[in-house]
Formats: structure tokens, sequence, C-alpha cells
């Protein structure tokens, strides 16, 4: 499979993978927040009627691949960073999203449970994740989505632009929720479907958020971060500001997305003329079929 093309670089791809090696020692502090999304999209599959028999764990952190496994689901481990990577039993493989080495049809499930945005060609991981999967294979990713650190973005930029005579960006970008539906319906995936979660995580302390983000490995990675040290009072005034009427929700909001490997067995929509009962006559007849179990509940039919 021909590898994509260079995307623009959002991302320190580098600097995502030192963040994730130093954090993995410490991933179980933040363990709560992690297995509640895990648990959010490995459910998923309990609204399928298809049973998958070998998965491939996408940055799990190694709170994937176990409930995987609790389902009897054979699962192979990816993670950018070894030392991540480690926390999983099982077979796995150092690589990057962006560069997957998996041959087509290798899977009949993909689980992503908040790797994904720290890839800059997103379109193209995806369309390597579908050829990975086997026809109607499925795909299942999270991936945090806006408003999701909307209050911590706003205390940075503003302690930043009061402390200095401008502000470097601090926070990962966001997609919208619509846009995670346009990005299966590009990389070709079929029957796409993109619904919003919220984790209703409270923090009495902004010092503690940033710890959790840093447990997690969600350091900034941007390329265009100031990569000077920052102002020594920079983080303890937006830290005061996040407490202001603590404790705070720091907005955890989630797209899970759900996409199949296309497959000739799958269902399809009917094209433009296909249908063969006018849609005057069918709300007709269903109008009626209303009216007569109406009458026949009240008696008077």
């Amino acid at each position: 499979m021909s590898q994509p093309d260079r995307a623009i670089e959002i991302f320190d791809r580098r600097s995502v993978r030192l963040h994730r090696d130093r954090a993995a020692p410490r991933v179980e502090a933040c363990a709560e927040i992690l297995e509640a999304a895990a648990d959010l999209l490995v459910e998923r599959l309990d609204d399928v009627t298809r049973r998958f028999s070998r998965a491939l764990d996408i940055g799990g952190r190694g709170f994937v691949a176990p409930r995987l496994a609790a389902r009897g689901i054979e699962t192979v481990c990816c993670d950018l960073s070894g030392a991540m990577l480690r926390r999983s039993a099982g077979p796995g493989v150092v690589a990057d999203e962006e560069w997957l080495p998996f041959a087509p049809s290798s899977f009949d499930l993909v689980v992503a449970n908040l790797s994904l945005h720290w890839v800059n060609d997103l379109p193209g991981a995806l369309i390597q994740l579908r050829h990975a999967l086997k026809p109607d294979g499925l795909l299942l990713a999270s991936v945090p989505v806006l408003p999701t650190l909307s209050q911590l973005r706003a205390a940075l930029l503003a302690a930043e632009t009061e402390l200095s005579a401008g502000a470097s960006p601090r926070v990962s970008p966001f997609p919208e929720l619509s846009d995670c539906a346009r990005l299966l319906q590009r990389a070709g995936f079929a029957l796409p479907v993109v619904d919003a979660e919220r984790l209703g995580v409270r923090y009495r302390s902004g010092l503690a958020l940033l710890r959790d983000l840093s447990a997690a490995g969600e350091a900034n990675a941007l390329v265009l971060r100031d990569r000077r040290v920052p102002p020594r009072a920079l983080f303890a005034a937006a830290v005061t500001r996040l407490e202001i009427g603590a404790p705070f929700d720091p907005g955890l909001h989630l797209g899970i997305m759900t996409g199949w490997a296309p497959s000739p067995d799958q269902p399809r929509p009917l094209r433009p003329g296909q249908f063969t009962v006018p849609l005057a006559e069918a709300l007709e007849d269903r109008s009626d079929e209303l009216l007569r179990r109406s009458l026949e509940e009240s008696g008077e039919g």
C-alpha cells in the first residue's frame, strides 16, 4: 500500500512520542478517566451483532486491550511509544499512526481510544486503518472535540497576554463534532456514525488538571509552540483563573466515530428513482393506519 502524502505538520511527532514515553510510568494517575473513555468506546460492541476475532488497539495505553480480551478478542497493540506499549500484555508493534505497517485485511476490528488527535494527516491515517480492516470490519475511534479544554485554553491565553507581549499556542486544536463524520466519509468508510459523549470530571485544583494531562501524555506538542522556558508565573496565573468557582468542569467532550470497511454484503441506500411506492402514498397509508389504531383503542372503531 502506498504511503500517504506528507500533510502540513501541526504536531511535532517526536515530541508526542517523548511525552508518551515520559507519561508511561505515571499514566495510572489518570486511570479513572482513561478507563471511562475506553468503556464508552468498547461498549459500542454491544450494539452490533457481528462477532470479532482479531483486533488492533491503537494507542490504548494499556486500558483497551484487557477489555477486548475479556470479550474473547485476540488483540494486537500499536503505539508510537515503546514505553507505553509495554503497558499492554500480548503482541505489540511500535509504529507511527501516520505510517502503519499492517497488511490489508489484517483485522476485523480497530479500536483507537484518544490516540488519533495528535496525527497530522488524520484522513490518511483513517484510510490506512480502513485498508488494515477486512471487508465489513469495524472501526471504533474516539477523539476530543470542541469545546474540550476551552477553559484551560482561555486561561493560558489570558495569563500569558498579561505577562508578556503575546501568547503562544499551548492547547492542541480539536475538531468540531461535525468534522468527524466528514473524516470517516472522506476515508471511505461505509455506514459512518458519529455521536458525542461527555466525560463528567470535576477538579478542585487547576494544577490537578495539568498533572492529569501530563500523566496521560497530553502535553503540548504543537510545532508552532514557543520552545523557550515559559514565564515562571504563567501556569500559576492560569491555574488561579481556572480555580475561580471551583470545583470546575474542564469540558472533556468526545466524538465517538463508528465506520465499517466497505463490503458487497452491506446494506446500501436506494438511489434516486429506485423507490417503488410514491412518498405521498406511503404517508397516506401510514396516516390511515394510525387513525385506525386510535379508533380501536378509544372503542369507537
